[in-house]
């Protein structure tokens, strides 16, 4: 699927604030992840910063040869992908261990994980719905595979390991019911 300028401006509007229950498409795919360091709410806060950042590049940005600002980014992020960063927090070094362990591939470098969200790059095959705190240490994360059970999508494990996970289910396509009785009948 490859992403155009709307659908990313969405993408970046969700990760701003929760999207209207009736706003869902009728399934989405959850990744439960178990948090290692800190509540719920404040995990929920890394993930949403990084994406943040990178979907606003995505909207700005010429993805060309040439390296991509990384500014925006927060320090334990870029410190972890290994460009630069002056913060490598334990939970980020932690998270590392845990995608390497779950086999998942190679640490991305900063810049390769920012061009993964490239509108016109098709290999990322998710777009973000949402991140839904749903016990103390654990989050939900939603996004919008259209339907698939099979989809690219290391560079969302990276961040959600990245972002202090000790382990992450999923995906599991459920209906968008499911998002809906977390996020807005808790």
């Amino acid at each position: 699927m490859i992403h155009d300028l709307g659908s990313v401006a969405a993408e970046l509007d969700r990760v701003r604030r929760r999207p209207a229950a009736g706003s869902a498409p009728p399934v989405l795919a959850g990744f439960t992840v178990d948090v290692a360091e800190g509540s719920a709410e404040s995990y929920a806060g890394r993930v949403r910063q990084v994406l943040l950042a990178v979907l606003d590049l995505a909207l700005t940005a010429e993805f060309g040869d040439d390296d991509l600002p990384a500014e925006r980014f927060p320090d334990w992020f870029t410190a972890i992908s290994g460009s630069g960063g002056e913060v490598l927090r334990d939970f980020a070094r932690d998270g590392r261990t845990a995608y390497l362990n779950r086999g998942a591939g190679n640490p991305w470098p900063t810049q390769n994980w920012i061009f993964r969200f490239d509108p016109d790059d098709d290999s990322r095959g998710w777009e973000f719905w949402d991140v839904v705190p749903v016990g103390p240490a654990q989050v939900r994360v939603w996004v919008d595979s259209w339907g698939e059970s099979f989809f690219g999508s290391l560079e969302l494990l990276w961040l959600l390991y990245t972002a202090g996970a000790a382990h992450v289910e999923g995906p599991e396509v459920r209906k968008a019911s499911a998002w809906v009785s977390e996020a807005h009948e808790r």
